[in-house]
């Protein structure tokens, strides 16, 4: 991750808004009231010849008995603890708080680099005003106003003086390395986003994976609010999990918070490259987790059931089988659909969902050559025709697979416009059959040959 730099503080003095100041778009959501960022937020900052992580953390509250509060404390730690630079923000319209003061304590015992960010100075007035703030015992000290963007340049240049320069790589790389660099680099990571209505253990699931609390998790419902990606590079595998903030009915979302929570996990599902369902199996599959089927079939990601708090059901030997019945039944016709059964809280099975989505995002990239194609599909088309309309007679000549970053294929015919949907989903049960493209929705063309 690189040289990693944390930006704390009581509730509301601004500090998400720093963090998308810095990180150069608006990644945290940012509201007049205090706790609305509860989760470690990661985001990457440039400055001169500097790269270094910059870390969003919750309010800090001590002393309190809040669930959440108690939770952020321990976020907060945790930031603290891996952080090599710290960025103490107060704010100047408040002055020096008996919060402000306890923090500075709780920093003091970290001995880590700490630089003291005065926020909301926009005029040269507060310039004066800010200057008290050197009574909590820090020496260096930055006035900003981090919705303007005022003073955060100087600000970068004494973090980046603490940091050392950046390895910047020789142009005259041989060609072995060009190549090399183009494989690790240049390939995006799969991005596999966790989404599910609030409550079902999507947090819970990250957590599992990383071996690590992540991600607060709470019984409360939206705990989540922001979309947080983690990079998991463990086994042999390296890819993107996001987890998302549940996703309810439009009508049930009353406050503005769930509202840019809702936006911001439909965005990530939308940016994924695989969709894992996360649903409950005390509750089974219902309308809204329907909903999100459709949008990532509309969106062409490769899509994975997850059934989690599997420990929580009675059952025999045919409950699982039943289940999933149940759930292809409500998939139709798209039902080639990978689903697992897993506990997040009991690890059940959470490393073989991860193995059948990268295995999923792998039909997702795959590419047929076009003789391919033609050898395996014409045989089928030659067996079982398209039905004639009004005495016309369909004659599928050539097939070829699209460019594109999810399958879509093109049958070239003499009379597209009399081809049914009902055969194309037989193309497409053949094309699943002899390509195994599970878990993958295909688009399919009758072009004009």
């Amino acid at each position: 991750m690189g040289q990693i730099v944390a930006i704390v503080g009581r509730p509301n003095v601004g500090k998400s808004t720093l963090f998308n100041r810095l990180v150069g778009h608006r990644k945290a959501i940012v509201d007049d009231f205090s706790g609305v960022t509860r989760d470690r937020h990661y985001g990457q900052v440039e400055w001169t010849a500097h790269r270094f992580t910059v870390i969003d953390t919750g309010g800090y509250v001590t002393g309190s008995d809040d669930v959440f509060e108690s939770a952020i404390r321990s976020q907060v730690n945790i930031a603290i603890e891996e952080a090599d630079i710290l960025l103490f923000m107060v704010d100047v319209e408040s002055g020096i708080t008996d919060l402000d003061k306890a923090f500075a304590n709780v920093l003091r015992r970290s001995k880590k680099p700490v630089l003291m960010v005065v926020n909301k100075v926009d005029h040269g007035e507060r310039q004066y005003e800010a200057a008290e703030f050197y009574g909590l015992g820090f020496d260096e000290l930055y006035c900003v106003s981090s919705q303007s963007g005022s003073g955060t340049g100087e600000l970068l240049d004494a973090i980046c003086s603490k940091l050392p320069p950046a390895e910047i790589e020789p142009d005259n790389a041989d060609e072995e390395d060009e190549n090399a660099i183009e494989t690790d680099k240049d390939v995006p990571l799969p991005m596999l986003a966790i989404v599910g209505r609030p409550n079902v253990g999507k947090s819970s699931l990250v957590n599992a994976l990383l071996g690590e609390e992540r991600n607060i998790v709470t019984d409360i419902a939206g705990t989540t609010r922001d979309t947080i990606n983690t990079l998991y590079n463990a086994y042999g595998k390296q890819f993107w999990l996001v987890d998302t903030a549940g996703i309810r009915r439009k009508a049930k979302v009353k406050e503005d918070i769930e509202f840019y929570s809702v936006m911001r996990s439909i965005r990530a599902l939308e940016d994924s490259d695989v969709v894992i369902l996360v649903i409950d199996a005390t509750v089974g599959i219902d309308s809204q987790d329907m909903n999100l089927v459709q949008l990532a079939i509309r969106n062409g990601k490769g899509l994975v059931i997850l059934v989690n708090k599997w420990d929580l059901v009675e059952k025999d030997h045919k409950t699982s089988l039943e289940f999933e019945k149940i759930i292809r039944k409500k998939l139709e016709p798209f039902d080639d659909v990978p689903i697992v059964f897993t506990s997040a809280l009991t690890k059940q099975r959470i490393h073989k969902a991860i193995e059948v989505a990268l295995h999923v995002h792998e039909n997702r990239s795959k590419r047929i050559p076009t003789h391919k194609l033609n050898e395996v599909m014409l045989p089928f088309i030659d067996a079982y025709p398209p039905p004639a309309i009004k005495g016309k007679y369909v004659k599928i000549k050539f097939i070829t697979q699209l460019p594109g970053r999810s399958p879509k294929f093109a049958f070239f015919c003499n009379l597209p416009q009399y081809v049914n949907e009902s055969y194309k989903r037989y193309l497409e049960n053949k094309l699943r059959e002899s390509f195994d493209y599970q878990g993958v929705p295909i688009v399919i063309y009758m072009r004009k040959k």
